[in-house]
């Protein structure tokens, strides 16, 4: 709980958000040198987790510092029935209208935080938004398509109201190159945006800029250079694209994840790849125009620069597409926090627990924001400062995309992930070792060695349920009722043709 801070007590320097949107945590490294500079700059958290593994809940998440039960943003929200899923509650304190107050708030990017207040639509709002329909705009008045269309879409069945079955397209990782070229792409624009907000900035109030980037979100409809810049042989695929293992959720058959995922074998996957990291290498590119652009104004010491992504993308990895599960690939995200250079941090990565949830209350703590409200996060300072972290488990939750429905729920404590996959009354669940089996190739949940962490970690999970009222009811004797229905059948499940 943070308040009764002053005002006269808050620390007047810059923040810079960097929000890039499905991108692996694993894309960092070789093919992203300015993302890498900020990692050298700053502190990186190597065990960082989304709060929902899909654009708008996670962050509804990462801009309140709440759970998606306690905000109220659960699902993406496109199917009407449900879509009072997606925003978050009128009256919610965010980042946005805390910090406007005191900073030059400006967002340039994709605009995915909804909110019932509608604060971006609000007249009176002291946050300058520049969006995706401005972008969009933009390319109308120079009669020049955006990027996508229809031949990047597939039909696919979407659970609404956990209920009723209804048809929608959705993205496929279908690719071909963007004719009309980098100049009217929509990261370049929005680079080029951020990069006028800096050049054109006065230091009457510090500068908040929220910079939300699409790539390396599909559809794969991607200029040159990057459409043709790299070869399947360029890189290290992992072991796990392509392939379903014997313990992973079969619901997952239910979700867009496999139901599209699952069409494609790994040599098809390892063609995608290169196009997927075309769009990772364009995002870094525009990242480093827009750190020359700190630098030159002489900001980029001074500002407190955060780095991270909504969520991942399987990529083909569990022979699934997108988000909207709980593995690595798509629920283990990067987070890199450059603080101002009068601040020393005590080391430069920790392999400690963090969650997207916990950002805003860092914010909070650092800057000495004047807020009065409780956040489900933590401030990263005191562990920054080499303190000893107390809290052993985060947890992460998915109510569905377009319609609310395929809940999942999840908790990472110390070495293991549970994961409670659900489809209607139907539940599977998951254990895995994310250190010893980082892919995730292992149920553990079937071995009696492991029915006390598996028990431990189901209760820590109904806690987590019962304390941000959720929606969502899990059946008595998971564990048991789970173990009767599917040990024998995931060792048998190549009989019968």
């Amino acid at each position: 709980l943070f308040e009764h801070f002053n005002y006269a007590q808050q620390k007047k320097v810059p923040v810079i958000i960097i929000m890039c949107d499905q991108l692996r945590y694993d894309a960092i490294g070789k093919f992203t040198p300015n993302i890498d500079q900020l990692k050298n700059d700053g502190v990186s958290f190597k065990r960082t987790y989304c709060a929902s593994p899909i654009c708008v809940p996670s962050r509804a998440s990462f801009f309140t510092g709440r759970y998606p039960n306690n905000n109220g943003s659960l699902i993406n929200g496109w199917q009407p029935a449900d879509d009072h899923f997606k925003e978050v509650k009128s009256g919610t304190p965010n980042l946005y209208e805390v910090m406007a107050n005191s900073w030059d708030s400006w967002h340039v990017g994709k605009q995915h935080f909804l909110t019932q207040d509608k604060i971006d639509k609000d007249p009176k709002s002291k946050t300058k938004w520049i969006t995706d329909q401005t972008y969009k705009q933009w390319l109308k008045s120079l009669n020049i398509k955006a990027p996508g269309g229809p031949q990047f879409k597939a039909m696919l069945p979407e659970l609404t109201s956990g209920k009723y079955t209804y048809m929608k397209k959705y993205s496929t990782p279908r690719f071909e190159e963007y004719k009309p070229g980098l100049k009217y792409f929509d990261d370049e624009y929005y680079a080029e945006k951020a990069v006028d907000v800096i050049k054109n900035y006065k230091d009457d109030q510090p500068l908040l800029l929220n910079l939300m980037f699409l790539s390396p979100h599909p559809p794969y409809n991607i200029p040159e250079p990057y459409f043709s810049k790299f070869k399947t042989s360029d890189l290290a695929i992992p072991d796990n694209v392509g392939n379903w293992y014997p313990g992973q959720s079969s619901l997952q058959l239910y979700n867009l994840t496999g139901f599209i995922g699952s069409r494609y074998s790994r040599n098809e996957w390892t063609e995608v790849w290169p196009k997927y990291f075309g769009l990772v290498s364009l995002v870094d590119d525009e990242i480093g125009k827009v750190i020359n652009a700190l630098k030159n104004a002489g900001l980029y010491d001074k500002a407190l620069i955060i780095f991270t992504a909504d969520h991942g993308e399987m990529l083909g990895s569990h022979s699934l597409w997108q988000k909207m599960c709980m593995y690595e690939e798509s629920s283990h995200v990067p987070l890199i926090i450059k603080f101002p250079s009068d601040f020393k941090p005590a080391f430069k990565e920790t392999n400690d627990l963090v969650s997207l949830v916990d950002v805003w209350p860092t914010l909070i703590d650092y800057l000495n924001i004047n807020v009065n409200d409780k956040t489900d996060g933590e401030s990263l300072v005191p562990l920054v400062k080499g303190e000893k972290q107390e809290r052993t488990a985060i947890f992460i939750q998915y109510d569905g995309n377009g319609g609310y429905g395929n809940n999942q729920r999840c908790v990472v404590d110390g070495d293991y992930k549970l994961i409670i996959d659900t489809f209607k009354d139907e539940v599977f669940l998951e254990l895995y070792n994310v250190i010893a089996d980082p892919e995730e190739k292992v149920n553990l949940v079937t071995d009696p060695k492991y029915e006390a962490t598996t028990k431990n970690l189901i209760e820590k999970i109904r806690q987590y349920m019962s304390n941000t009222n959720d929606l969502l009811k899990l059946p008595d004797n998971l564990y048991e009722n789970f173990l009767q229905h599917y040990l024998f059948k995931n060792k048998s499940s190549d009989d019968g043709d």
